[in-house]
């Protein structure tokens, strides 16, 4: 029998606050925040974006390793725990990212073109996708495994799967696991070049959404087989290749990932008491989701997008919205769902959260995180008593 993967702490930075007790106040708020940070794109075009309203402090080299140092700074008791009970070489590092320090090296690019040399304190190894995976290790003595994971949109949570993986085989005692992504410009540019990037908040599931917000964030998990009071029940995973950028509009990859989580958990669809959503406000993304949840929970399951409150931080977002299901846990109340409320009549009807959110008896939430490419994941937390 596998062992049991448990939640030990957890840090999490994004626009909605700068740890973990202001996120859950103002996530779980009758009066729910909606984004206030603007970005300038190509064209001179003024957007909404989820940034984060507090300074980042330190001598990281690249906004991820800053994040990064500001999660690990509410870790710190957790992790010397682990290090005093299983040893450095026994704790692995998994972090989810799709930025990493590319900001810092467009910004060193521009330098650059300018002076005709690179500035003299420009790291180019900031830019490796694995480099905020090596930072977090660095910064907390962890031998074991470590590397970094990037799938777009499904990072964080895929580096929370990819830990209890790591703990079940035996490979590490302990694992920080997460996801940090950063605002920057050429994200920004990317997204809007693809015709994605809502002008207003985002308006997830609605007849008249638009597109997508962009945030930044990130979130870090002691994850670790010793019992505690929350657990990673399950996870299923899913890579259905259907399209480059496109996902399935049947949304049968999304259906399988959360079917094989709920097998995992060992549990049914009537088991689960809210489902974190995707729900990036595009039409194709809203449109799969509907169809793959109508599916899977039979419409009823009460539901949410997170993101009109945080922009979509891409390889934080799994990450992020797995510490939103496990805050919904830990108070037995459910986010709102911040939309219009002009229903799409052409897709399956699915039981979203009043505005305001509701109070509910929770032992099980889940979370799903969906990626270019047809890469989806499905995580379960659970409640262990």
């Amino acid at each position: 029998m596998k062992r049991a993967v448990y939640i030990h702490e957890y840090a999490i930075a994004c626009a909605l606050g700068e740890n973990a007790d202001v996120v859950r106040r103002n996530l779980l708020s009758p009066a729910p925040r909606k984004l206030c940070g603007e970005a300038r794109v190509l064209g001179g075009r003024i957007v909404p974006v989820g940034a984060i309203g507090f300074p980042l402090a330190g001598d990281a080299d690249s906004r991820c390793n800053k994040l990064a140092d500001h999660c690990l700074v509410a870790l710190k008791p957790g992790v010397a725990r682990q290090m005093e009970e299983a040893g450095p070489e026994r704790i692995g590092v998994v972090i989810g990212t799709s930025t990493s320090g590319v900001g810092e090296g467009s910004a060193a690019f521009r330098a650059k073109m300018t002076d005709g040399h690179w500035p003299r304190d420009y790291r180019f190894a900031a830019q490796e996708l694995g480099d905020t995976a090596a930072h977090v290790a660095k910064r907390t003595g962890a031998h074991g495994s470590v590397y970094g994971i990037s799938t777009a949109c499904t990072s964080g949570a895929k580096a929370l799967a990819s830990a209890a993986r790591l703990i079940q085989a035996g490979l590490c005692d302990a694992v920080i696991a997460g996801g940090i992504d950063a605002l920057c410009d050429l994200t920004l540019a990317g997204f809007a070049s693809l015709e994605s990037l809502s002008d207003a908040v985002c308006n997830p599931f609605s007849a008249n959404r638009r597109g997508i917000n962009l945030g930044e964030g990130g979130a870090l998990f002691i994850l670790s087989a010793q019992p505690s009071a929350f657990r990673l029940a399950g996870w299923g995973e899913s890579a259905d290749a259907y399209h480059m950028s496109a996902p399935d509009p049947e949304g049968k990859g999304a259906e399988t990932a959360m079917l094989q989580a709920l097998a995992r958990t060992g549990c049914k669809s009537a088991d689960i008491g809210y489902l974190n959503l995707h729900g990036t406000a595009t039409k194709l993304n809203d449109a799969m989701e509907a169809r793959a949840v109508s599916r899977a929970f039979g419409g009823k399951i009460p539901c949410s997008s997170t993101k009109p409150m945080t922009g979509h931080m891409l390889g934080a977002a799994g990450a992020c919205e797995a510490a939103f299901a496990l805050m919904a846990l830990e108070a037995g109340r459910l986010p709102a769902h911040i939309w219009d409320g002009e229903r799409d009549v052409e897709l399956p009807p699915i039981r979203l959260v009043a505005g305001d959110g509701e109070e509910a008896d929770l032992r099980r939430t889940m979370s799903c995180s969906y990626a270019f490419g047809g890469n989806n994941i499905a995580l379960v937390l659970e409640k262990a008593a």
